[in-house]
């Protein structure tokens, strides 16, 4: 059975953002300043009590003139139809609005299951008002405060009542999820893939709606690949909200052992594609960059150079991503696609000697040591390998606090110089020495 997913919903300000990042267990905000990977979150995986689930958070709906702004209204009703439980989170500070009672109107519409967050407990004001959100006609109610953790606990309970415990995948097999903004050609890349029309297939954008798993066999051996797509919705899909069809590509993302990231030849690289992209390197997943429709490129030789180009400058973010030219229409160059995704995916459980890794970080420290801060000196320790999917290193150090983001990526650069981890994104965890794992 797959994972279930919920999605908070609610007037602004309401605190669904602060709830959003309690029940992730992480401030969701990408830091890195790096082109392409966006800066807030939407959707995250998470799990209480073993039971893992999807989160969804939606941007505050304001009704008060009954014509919301677009892209919120496209927001909200994406997240309510991928939704199969919905939080509505409410300020017990201001009371019932008249916001809250059209948005009532819109949720009782969806036939979801529907929990009301009352947030904002935490002081009179909101403890006088909490009962009358009862009049709101829903059965479920839960008293909480966003920002201190009260009361969460006891929605979580109410959130995932029902759902299953340690979900696990119907198969072990190698999944690759094929992702990308609507109508680069991700459904004929699948067929290509198959060498039949099991997807339909349109030049119209989305005319996939929902992720479709697929089992294929390349060279004997059975793998499963994940279609996502595009979204299709009832009317114009708004340009301003492209990235809130990442949903499925995210969940896809999530599943998924390897992406290959589409690319259209003929539209070049947009803004969207480096979101998508953001996306995958966040979940710690290979990447491959497939650049289709190359059957309609004259003069291939230099038109391919200028695409790596491209790529270099646009996804720097992911340099180490493997990429291909073909065209699936044709099936021209489809079969070097499944040669990167493997390497891809096998150096994404690569393990390496904890003697070998110790040796790199210790050689590059001495090649080029770290600059002091305020006086102190980085020192390094110990380095091992703590994790696969993607490979994981431990480094303890004398202050984490004194690693600079610079030194970070020239240790990484040295550690992808000494193995081949060339497909896969590598994660580089500075813990101070005796730091013990949380």
């Amino acid at each position: 059975m797959a994972k279930r997913t919920i999605c908070l919903v609610g007037r602004p300000n309401t605190g669904k953002s602060t709830l959003f990042n309690r029940i992730v267990g992480k401030k969701v905000a990408i830091i890195e300043d790096a082109p392409g990977i966006t800066r807030d979150r939407i959707y995250s995986s998470a799990i209480f009590n073993d039971i893992p689930f999807y989160l969804i958070d939606t941007g505050g709906i304001d009704l008060s003139d009954g014509d919301f702004n677009q892209e919120i209204r496209m927001q909200v009703e994406i997240g309510i139809e991928e939704s199969d439980i919905i939080v509505f989170v409410v300020d017990a500070k201001d009371g019932i609005t008249n916001n809250d009672e059209l948005i009532r109107d819109m949720l009782k519409k969806s036939n979801k299951k529907v929990i009301v967050a009352i947030n904002k407990v935490d002081n009179k004001s909101g403890q006088d008002n909490m009962y009358e959100f009862y009049s709101l006609g829903f059965d479920d109610y839960v008293t909480i405060s966003a920002e201190h953790g009260t009361g969460v606990n006891e929605l979580l309970k109410l959130m995932t009542d029902g759902l299953e415990k340690g979900y696990e995948e119907e198969d072990d097999n190698i999944k690759i999820s094929v992702i990308g903004r609507p109508n680069v050609g991700k459904s004929s890349l699948v067929n290509a893939l198959l060498n039949e029309e099991r997807v339909i297939v349109s030049n119209v954008a989305g005319t996939t709606r929902d992720a479709i798993d697929t089992k294929f066999t390349y060279n004997k051996e059975e793998y499963t690949l994940i279609d996502t797509a595009g979204l299709r919705k009832k009317g114009k899909i708004f340009e301003a909200v492209e990235k809130y069809s990442l949903l499925r590509s995210m969940k896809a993302i999530d599943r998924s052992d390897v992406c290959l990231l589409v690319l259209d030849a003929t539209t070049g690289i947009v803004e969207h594609d480096k979101h998508i992209a953001g996306y995958a390197l966040e979940a710690g997943k290979p990447v491959v960059i497939v650049v289709n429709k190359w059957d309609t490129i004259d003069e291939k030789d230099e038109s391919m150079k200028e695409w790596k180009n491209s790529i270099k400058h646009n996804f720097q973010f992911m340099d180490y991503a493997k990429v291909v030219f073909l065209s699936a229409q044709t099936k021209k160059r489809i079969h070097t696609l499944m040669p990167e995704v493997l390497e891809s995916y096998n150096n994404s459980i690569k393990e390496v000697k904890t003697s070998i890794i110790n040796d790199i970080i210790r050689d590059a420290f001495i090649e080029t040591p770290p600059a002091s801060y305020k006086g102190k000196k980085l020192k390094v320790y110990f380095a091992h390998q703590s994790g696969t999917k993607p490979p994981r290193f431990d480094i303890e150090v004398n202050s984490k606090g004194l690693v600079h983001f610079s030194y970070y990526r020239y240790l990484e650069n040295k550690i992808r110089q000494n193995i081949d981890f060339s497909g896969t994104p590598i994660v580089i965890q500075f813990k101070n020495k005796g730091e013990r794992e949380l």
